[in-house]
């Protein structure tokens, strides 16, 4: 065996700085490579659900099952907690779905540098919400890019990208987990080549760059005077967080609830709607600002996931009924 080989099968020693879900695989990955999990960082745990009860993230709960010491902090730029990761003499810094940004100081700490897992072909979708976004604005492909971390949010080198097609009827949800999987192995192929001297760094064309900025729930209220395709690409981008909601609003009984859309085809209308925008047509589609959406499942404040046909049956959902925009 030779020198170089040798060289390459070293195990480096890695400091993981993550706390979404999305993680999870290229930690399982980890776990059972031949490198080293030395130590992870993870954000607080955060308040959620109806009771507000404090919940941990998805990472710190990895860490406790499988026994790896981790540390939750507000801020891993803080004297502290550089201090203890410099204590673990770490190789190389992963980041994934962190919630951070990352100073200079932790990027030079160690002789690897720091990389970033994103979920998109950058330079398109830098930002918190890269597979949301690409589903909204109607991408045919995304895939995972490795980066070096920078200074300015996900414009580093790329060291490995790999591409993937959206499916037309793909979710958000269904997306970051197709992803998920597919970030694991591209990890461990990248950190083995960085180990190696084998990786190359490629400059992102920067004029190329859009932004996937962080969800708030208020992006998900639909407006119906939006075309009904880009609509439809927003039910599947918000599935299943925020969420597409409207109010749906009985002519009948004139009473309102909100509901999320969590499922819908475009309808197309060859005459100028005459009903306004948001109500239902004789067939109980969604008239919109072009063609209509025929819901197919939905899910009312309080309730379950439901077919559109339970919902219709269970509240004698009539034509000249509507779905109206959720005021901020």
């Amino acid at each position: 065996m030779t020198c170089a080989l040798l060289h390459f099968l070293r195990k480096m020693k890695i400091v993981y700085l993550g706390s979404g879900e999305f993680g999870i695989e290229c930690l399982n990955a980890l776990a059972k490579s031949s490198h080293s999990l030395a130590f992870i960082v993870t954000q607080p745990p955060a308040q959620a659900g109806r009771g507000r009860k404090e919940k941990s993230t998805p990472v710190a709960c990895w860490a406790a099952e499988n026994s790896i010491a981790y540390a939750e902090t507000n801020n891993v730029n803080f004297a502290e907690m550089v201090k203890k990761i410099n204590t673990c003499q770490p190789d190389l810094l992963v980041v994934i779905a962190f919630g951070q940004k990352i100073g200079n100081e932790l990027i030079n700490l160690t002789p690897k540098g720091a990389i970033n897992v994103h979920a998109s072909l950058l330079p398109k979708c830098r930002g918190a919400a890269p597979i949301n976004w690409a589903i909204i604005n109607g991408e045919k492909k995304t895939g995972i890019s490795i980066i070096e971390v920078a200074e300015k949010m996900d414009a580093g080198d790329i060291l490995a990208q790999q591409e993937c097609e959206i499916g037309p009827d793909e979710t958000a949800g269904h997306l970051h987990d197709r992803l998920a999987r597919l970030a694991a192995p591209l990890l461990l192929n990248t950190i083995d080549k960085i180990e190696g001297g084998l990786v190359v760094y490629t400059k992102q064309d920067h004029s190329k760059a859009t932004l996937a900025p962080k969800l708030k729930k208020s992006d998900a209220f639909l407006d119906f005077s939006e075309p009904a395709e880009l609509l439809r690409r927003k039910i599947l981008g918000f599935w299943p967080w925020p969420g597409a909601s409207a109010v749906y609003v009985s002519q009948k009984s004139g009473k309102s609830q909100q509901v999320i859309i969590a499922g819908a085809d475009v309808v197309q209308r060859s005459n100028p709607a005459v009903l306004a925008v948001g109500t239902l047509d004789e067939d109980l589609n969604i008239i919109c600002g072009r063609d209509a959406l025929k819901i197919s499942r939905i899910k009312p404040a309080g309730s379950s996931l439901m077919d559109f046909r339970d919902f219709v049956n269970g509240r004698d959902t009539q034509p000249g009924d509507m779905f109206v925009k959720i005021e901020k």
